[in-house]
This record gives C-alpha cells, sequence and structure tokens, in this order.
C-alpha cells in the first residue's frame, strides 16, 4: 500500500529546499516570514541561496539539501522553493529506501514533478502537485491555501473542485479508477527512456503545460504516445497551458480535441493546476476516481495520516 506521509500540524518544522533553478534571496525571505506568520517553524537547506548559473548549486548540493530534510526528525514538510531547470539531475543521488522508510509531504509543481512522480513510483510515498515556497505571499488566492491544506492537513476525502465560476469540461465519458500520475507535460516527458521514466500502466494520467506554443505541446504529447503511455493509462485531466501560444492558427484547446479526444479515453479539461493561477492540490499516488459523466474527480482516500 502507498505510504502518507504524518499531516501538517500548526507550529510544525517546514523544511525549505531549492532543488532546481535558483530564486532571488529576497523573494526567499520574503515567502518565508510568510510561513512563520502562518505558524510555522522554519529550516533552511544549506544551498537553498546557492546560485549555479541556471542551477542552484550541484547535482550533488541539491540532492544532499533533500536527503538533508528526510534525515531530520523534527521537518515534517518538505517545501521546494521553486521549480525551473534541472530538478531531474538529483535524482541519482537519492536515497529512495531511506526516504520510503521516513514519509513526509512533498509539494511543488513545474519541474518539481520530476521527483513528486519517482518518489510515488519509487519510494511508494503520496506527493503533492501544489504550492511551492513562491507562492506563499500576500496575494496568493484564499482557494489556493485551501486546497493545500485540506491536503496535507486533513483525513478527509474530498472533491478536486475548480474556484467558482471556472468549470470543469467532460470531453470524453467515462468512469475510472486508480491512482493519479503526471504534472508538468515538459518536465516527465524528459524521464522517458531513463531508470525514472513515468509508469501510466492502470494510472489515470494529469498533463499541464506552460508557456509553451501547441505545435511544441503536439510534439511532446505525442511522444507520449509514441512510447505508450496513453495505451498504459486508463483516464487523463488535461490541466491549463498558462500563457500558450496559438500556433499555426492551432490553440492549446484545438490540441486536446484533435490528438487527445480521438485516443478515447476519458477524459476531463480545464482543470485549475499549477502554473495557473488557481491551483488545485493533487495527491500523486493518491486512488482517485474520474467521472467524466458526473464531472468529477474524487480523491477516495486520505492523503495523510
Amino acid at each position: 500500500m502507498v505510504a502518507r506521509p504524518p499531516m501538517l500540524r500548526p507550529g510544525d518544522t517546514i523544511g525549505i529546499v531549492t532543488l532546481g533553478s535558483p530564486l532571488d534571496d529576497n523573494i526567499i525571505n520574503a515567502r518565508i516570514n510568510t510561513l512563520k506568520n502562518l505558524g510555522f517553524n522554519v529550516v533552511l537547506g544549506r544551498y537553498v541561496y546557492a546560485k549555479n548559473g541556471f542551477l542552484s548549486g550541484t547535482d550533488q548540493q541539491r540532492a544532499h539539501d533533500l536527503m538533508s530534510m528526510f534525515e531530520n526528525k523534527q521537518v515534517k514538510m518538505i517545501l521546494p522553493s521553486r521549480g525551473g531547470e534541472g530538478v531531474a539531475g538529483i535524482l541519482p543521488y537519492l536515497d529512495l529506501y531511506f526516504i520510503s522508510q521516513n514519509p513526509k509531504i512533498v509539494t511543488g509543481y513545474s519541474d518539481i514533478t520530476v521527483l513528486l512522480n519517482v518518489l510515488y513510483q519509487y519510494a511508494n510515498l503520496i506527493t503533492f502537485q501544489s504550492l511551492l515556497l513562491i507562492d506563499f505571499k500576500e496575494n496568493t488566492p484564499r482557494f489556493n491555501y485551501d486546497q493545500f491544506f485540506a491536503a496535507v492537513s486533513t483525513l478527509n476525502y474530498r472533491q478536486i473542485k475548480n474556484p467558482p465560476g471556472v468549470p470543469l469540461i467532460s470531453k470524453v465519458p467515462g468512469n475510472v479508477t486508480g491512482p493519479i500520475v503526471g504534472g508538468n507535460l515538459t518536465s516527465f516527458v524528459d524521464t522517458l527512456g531513463t531508470p525514472f521514466e513515468i509508469d501510466t500502466r492502470g494510472k489515470i494520467l494529469l498533463i499541464e503545460e506552460t508557456h509553451e506554443p501547441a505545435n511544441k505541446v503536439y510534439r511532446l504529447l505525442n511522444h507520449l504516445k509514441l512510447a505508450g503511455k496513453f495505451d498504459d493509462c486508463i483516464g487523463i485531466i488535461m490541466g491549463e497551458c498558462t500563457g500558450c501560444l496559438t500556433s499555426y492558427g492551432k490553440t492549446y484547446e484545438d490540441v486536446i480535441d484533435e490528438f487527445i479526444v480521438p485516443l478515447g479515453k476519458p477524459l476531463m479539461t480545464n482543470l485549475a493546476t499549477a502554473h495557473g493561477f488557481y491551483k488545485t492540490a493533487v495527491p500523486i499516488g493518491a486512488a482517485v476516481n474520474l467521472n467524466t459523466i458526473n464531472n468529477t474527480i474524487t480523491v477516495l482516500e486520505p492523503t495523510v495520516q
């Protein structure tokens, strides 16, 4: 059975790591102050402020910080500062067995998607496509916080819902149940052909993207198709493609209609995800029911303990 991390409670300690691209020191400090104002204690990885071009430190340094948080008994949640580039570089340096024996909340999106799926597949740990450190700021919508804390701080079964006025759209009818995997399209496509390749067998596949033209999205989706990932999955949820541009007269929605719909798998679109202004909290590895007849996504188990 997949492991549920211990829930996050007021006064708990959150470990901050930078696992991909660097983030401005002032932004990190401001977001840490927000966490403290919310009543949490904070510990920092040694290389949180490190800068090495488009990476925040070496692969080994960033992996060291992540492992140090799993080793720290006081840390209840590991919160990456941002995504960016390069998270896959840390994967060979992680002790996945140790992580499986010391489950903790890990949350994030963008390039952190790579880590979330690897921790589920190889350390048997439910993870969360939800907030990053960068999101803990004054103008973050209440909806995002409500989704986040419902996922990591309660034992409630819940539906994954969009905010009011943002409809979920079902395009291929069906009713399937299985673990949910996926996240940022660019990031997990990059794992294909590696030891950390995403496993979609019997899974509901979530896809979202940001700032890619429609032709690039098509190219990435076709890569997934040729790799058999759509054959293996039982259902598909398409999140937003924030800032994605029309290309050759085709939009992101056109790509969905012309490429994803004909696959014939139960399909829901327009889920508020990750790079969007509104962010649902998606528990990677948890059992989920996707009902595109009743237009619902229901998490069927507590995602923390």
